[in-house]
């Protein structure tokens, strides 16, 4: 118990004497952060982590991501005590720290043993206490770990970018995406970028609509399913006659107020299906208001890779479209 205790303390130590090094020296050089993408280590005893402390974490971190057609985790959890985070495996990119018996309270760390590199660390003198923390802060805990993902993605990405040059010629807008996507239908208003994948495909689509288009009354949702299908059936072709892509009937697109490149946008996540055929799969769209061109740039992602997990190709469509500044 005493070398339980000690690991522990020294833990603390290590995370608030990085934390002020960095602070104090801007010049500090670390090691590079590994892991992979939405990957978040654990640090807490295995007793608590089969405890109600386990539970309220995962919870949090491994909650159904909104919008996929079969449930899968926000982030994948691997859990450890507190003596095995030494050495390499200090250098993963994410990671939560659980103290028990200590003063309750919520702290993010940044770059505290690698570079980039996100630690939250939860303290309480019992579970309840922890458990009441972690639920407190559930919200700014999931954001702190997407955001920085989501860099990741994105410096990953600008290693080898695709020419957008046409983008901003015809819509006025940048967008960072791999070279290994490749345009399939370049017109003045519409763009369509494919990139193949092991049994099926990811898309990008980019156009823009007029305000009132979305804005022409108070059903937000509404307008921009109807807006989705009539782009689906224009462009997006299924695999018999009359098929295309529609927003799928039976459940509603969850609908969120966001923001993309400076500007107001609404963010949409669901299913779409083609019609009159057996085909299906998860989406995210950003409408983005562009006030002063009087239009709503929209931006899509959607992907179709039948009886396989889906969170990651649709985790990078997010980043790339997160990418986008409208000029």
């Amino acid at each position: 118990m005493k070398n339980i205790l000690f690991l522990a303390a020294l833990f603390s130590v290590l995370l608030v004497g990085c934390n002020n090094s960095s602070e104090e020296n801007d010049d500090l050089v670390l090691t590079t952060s590994s892991g992979n993408i939405n990957n978040i280590s654990v640090i807490v005893e295995n007793e608590y982590w089969e405890s109600s402390i386990g539970e309220a974490l995962r919870s949090v971190l491994a909650a159904p991501v909104d919008g996929l057609p079969q449930e899968e985790p926000l982030f994948s959890l691997n859990q450890m005590p507190p003596q095995a985070f030494v050495g390499f495996v200090r250098k993963n990119r994410l990671f939560v720290n659980i103290e028990y018996g200590k003063e309750a309270s919520f702290k993010v760390f940044k770059d505290p043993f690698a570079s980039p590199q996100t630690g939250v660390q939860i303290s309480g003198r019992n579970a309840d206490e922890i458990v009441r923390v972690i639920e407190e802060n559930s919200v700014d805990i999931v954001n702190t770990f997407k955001t920085t993902e989501i860099r990741e993605k994105q410096r990953r990405i600008k290693k080898s970018l695709k020419d957008d040059s046409k983008l901003k010629k015809e819509l006025g807008v940048s967008l960072k995406f791999p070279s290994a996507y490749r345009y399939a239908i370049e017109e003045e208003d519409f763009f369509w970028i494919r990139k193949d994948i092991p049994k099926g495909m990811m898309e990008i689509m980019i156009y823009e609509v007029p305000l009132s288009v979305i804005e022409r009354d108070t059903n937000i949702i509404a307008n921009i399913i109807q807006m989705r299908d009539s782009i689906g059936k224009q462009y997006i072709e299924g695999p018999v006659e009359g098929s295309y892509m529609i927003t799928e009937a039976a459940y509603a697109p969850y609908l969120f107020q966001s923001n993309l490149g400076g500007k107001f946008a609404y963010e949409t996540r669901g299913t779409w299906e083609v019609k009159n055929a057996f085909m299906a799969g998860p989406f995210i769209n950003y409408a983005v208001r562009d006030t002063a061109n009087n239009r709503y740039v929209i931006l899509e992602g959607f992907a179709f890779s039948p009886a396989t997990a889906k969170r990651d190709n649709m985790f990078e469509l997010d980043a790339i479209l997160q990418s986008a500044k409208i000029e």
